[in-house]
């Protein structure tokens, strides 16, 4: 995968990491891709198998799962690691490799990860 991004930016700076990490990371099917893009305010995280190129599984803090949650971005972003997690067992899914999309391992992104690790994935 290669891909030219030139500028300066945050955002540009994320796409430039996300495409360093891609070349490291994929998924397969014994062992499928734990994707996670945030905004200012979402989260979602995706388990992705890159050689069928679907999605498996996905959890979002814009689903209705979240109608009534209260609470702060990171225990929201703790929740949707264990949503992900639950669904993914459901699909039969023990082990993922985790994609950070570019982001720091930090924070929300961290709390993702550590959610999915309490539903029980392997990361």
């Amino acid at each position: 995968m290669s891909v030219k991004i030139f500028g300066k930016g945050t955002k540009v700076a994320r796409l430039r990491r996300h495409a360093r990490l891609r070349k490291h990371i994929a998924g397969t099917s014994e062992r499928p891709r734990l994707v996670v893009s945030r905004s200012n305010r979402h989260m979602v995280a995706q388990i992705v198998d890159d050689t069928k190129g679907i999605t498996l599984v996905s959890a979002s803090t814009l689903t209705a799962d979240f109608a009534g949650f209260t609470g702060t971005k990171t225990e929201a972003a703790t929740k949707v690691g264990e949503l992900v997690a639950a669904k993914a067992k459901e699909a039969g899914i023990t082990a993922v490799v985790f994609d950070r999309g570019g982001n720091k391992y930090h924070g929300r992104v961290a709390a993702v990860a550590e959610g999915a690790r309490q539903g029980g994935l392997a990361l």
